[in-house]
């Protein structure tokens, strides 16, 4: 069996962040749809792009499986002696380093090396408290546009693992808006969207209060994603308004959902309070 890790580009001690982010760098590379004309890949050098395609899927496919790559690792070690050098004592320690600075700049790429180094709990913790302690702190002013899309990404899914809804909706909702503007992900973007839709629809009701819940709405319809989301996400705040007395609000909510999608899903229960107190 080829190296899994080598076709991927990764050390063996890769975390789950290192192998998704490089496997989706060298897919771009290599899927059919961008590295080729026709997609056809018949000769040349094409044909075996179309091959190092398939080899990297199924190397992704095996590390991004727990029990698949626990058992290639041990393959792997019976089939070869691994040995590691430990770091020099007095070898330059950079996480320690980040964590005695206090500026944004630091603070935001200890964040990106915790979650590149098997450390999420770290990360996502700083996350939540930079994010929380300062209003105009963003992860995107100190990475290049394709770091930022690729570890922020992996941020949203250690955040939605841990419950932290608000933070998760907020961050997907700046990678699509980027996303928007110039197109990145390309044939993950798909990926990006059913994960900003499981948010967005069923982890922000009864999960965040009304009012958080509302601003990540807000923003998400600024996206304009299409009339059935956007008319999913006007129900909801329809919702989140009635809870809040707002019952006038509520009413343009509910209208507008209507206006976007007629078929939109309403409870009658939800219709019902609406219409009455108006």
């Amino acid at each position: 069996m080829e190296d899994c890790y080598k076709i991927l580009g990764v050390p063996a001690n890769a975390s789950m962040a290192e192998i998704k982010r490089a496997y989706r760098k060298k897919a771009k590379e290599l899927h059919p749809d961008t590295s080729g004309e026709d997609g056809t890949f018949a000769t040349g050098s094409g044909k075996e792009n179309l091959e190092a395609f398939h080899r990297l899927v199924q190397a992704y496919e095996i590390l991004s499986d727990f029990q698949r790559r626990a058992m290639f690792d041990m393959s792997r070690i019976m089939g070869q002696r691994y040995t590691t050098s430990s770091k020099s004592k007095n070898s330059f320690d950079y996480r320690q380093w980040l964590i005695s600075r206090s500026d944004p700049e630091s603070r935001a790429k200890l964040i990106f090396f915790d979650l590149l180094h098997k450390r999420e709990d770290d990360a996502v913790e700083e996350f939540i408290r930079m994010s929380s302690s300062s209003v105009n702190f963003s992860l995107s002013d100190w990475f290049t546009r394709e770091d930022f899309m690729d570890i922020g990404f992996i941020l949203c899914e250690e955040l939605v693992l841990r419950s932290k809804y608000y933070d998760a909706a907020l961050l997907l909702i700046q990678i699509i808006a980027m996303e928007q503007r110039f197109s990145y992900f390309r044939h993950f973007f798909p990926e990006v969207l059913l994960l900003a839709r499981n948010v967005l629809f069923f982890r922000l009701e009864g999960f965040v209060s009304d009012e958080l819940a509302l601003d990540a709405w807000e923003q998400a319809l600024d996206l304009a994603l299409s009339n059935k989301d956007d008319a999913a996400l006007l129900v909801r705040m329809t919702g989140a308004y009635v809870r809040m007395h707002d019952y006038a609000t509520a009413k343009i909510c509910l209208e507008e959902a209507l206006k976007l999608d007629s078929k939109v899903k309403i409870k009658n229960q939800l219709r019902k309070q609406v219409l009455e107190a108006v």
